[in-house]
Order: C-alpha cells, then structure tokens, then sequence
C-alpha cells in the first residue's frame, strides 16, 4: 500500500500543472550612467563604445505590483561591470515582502543584472532627480549627471529607443560617476548618462 501510495504522489507531482507566475507591472524612473562616450550604443541595441562597461543604475518605481505586493516607492541602485558581475542595493526603507517581491522580479524584468549578481541587499540609497540635474548614491557608488541641452536649449531626447526600458529618453552626461570597493573601483566624467521611464509587465 505505501508503495503505491508513493508512486502515485509521485505521478500526481509529475502530471501536476507548473504554479502559475505573479501578475506583476512596474512603472519606474531609470537614471544611468556608465563608461561608454554619449551616446552609449547599448541604449540602441549596440555594443559598448568602451570596455569594460562600469556603470550604476537607479530604478525608482512609481508605481507597481509584484503579486498582492505593492511596489510603489521602491527603489534600488545597481552597480555593474556589463556582462560581467553585479552588486544590487534596495533601499533600507522597503520592507521584507517588498525586497522579496524585488528578487523574484530580477529574472524576469532584469535578467541581465540578476545572471551576474554578486550581492543582494538592503542599504541606504539618496537621490534626487530634476530634468536638469540627477544625483544618486548608495554604499560603494555614486553619480552626479546634468542633462545635455540642444540647439534650442530644450533637454536632449531621443524617443522610440528598442526597449522598454528606455522610453522618454533623455540624455545627460555625468560630472562624476564613482565605484570604490575592494575588488573593483572606478572613476568616470563626461562619460554617457540618461533618464528614461520604464513601463514592463506580465501578459
């Protein structure tokens, strides 16, 4: 009987349906700045203009929802070797559900931070964004970028970008952009910035 008993809860685990994905849906402010000269080509689907790639990514959520988790509010800064390796700071404000609700979203919304992530924590994280002028910071890493201005003296903006990630585009270009830890530091200036709205969701 127990033979059988198990066989069949084995069978039953085996033709069972997979657990159906969280709804989720973020809209979110992305600031950038990394190595690459303005324009960075990997904004168009290119390859770096400088390697390797050093950059930090704040993503600061509007609004949005991992499952019942609302994710309006959070925010996270990524420092990243493209390619290579990533460290992931959410802010120290989040709560638990809320940090958990940003690691299931890491695969499926930021896959290629998450493929090369070395740490994944909560830490301080400031920042302040205006059209002309973007500060950020967390433990290791800091940028400060203004925004390059056209012949009208209008912001920069390039629009239709192939990704998601990258609408509302507008380009900036950093005054300082800052790593310091024991395995990687780096120091950029007049190196390519941006800021652009990100609006992703499950099907």
């Amino acid at each position: 009987m127990r033979t059988a008993f198990a066989a069949a809860v084995v069978t039953l685990a085996l033709t069972a349906p997979p657990r159906a994905a969280e709804n989720w849906h973020i809209t979110a402010t992305v600031a950038e700045s990394c190595s690459c000269t303005v324009s960075c080509p990997c904004n168009f689907g290119g390859e770096p203009n400088r390697n390797p790639c050093e950059g930090n990514r704040l993503i600061a959520i509007k609004s949005g929802h991992y499952g019942d988790v609302d994710l309006a509010n959070v925010s996270f800064l990524v420092t990243f070797q493209m390619r290579s390796w990533s460290k992931i700071y959410v802010s120290d404000r989040v709560t638990d559900r809320q940090k958990d609700a940003v690691e299931a979203l890491l695969p499926i919304a930021f896959a290629g931070f998450h493929r090369g992530m070395l740490s994944f924590t909560k830490a301080p994280i400031t920042m302040e964004i205006t059209d002309k002028r973007v500060t950020f910071s967390g433990p290791q890493s800091s940028v400060e970028m203004e925004a390059m201005k056209g012949f009208d003296g209008k912001n920069v903006k390039i629009m239709n970008l192939p990704n998601a990630a990258y609408q509302d585009y507008t380009q900036f270009k950093s005054i300082s952009h800052t790593h310091t830890s024991a395995d990687h530091s780096w120091t950029h200036s007049g190196t390519n910035g941006f800021t652009s709205t990100m609006d992703v969701g499950s099907k």
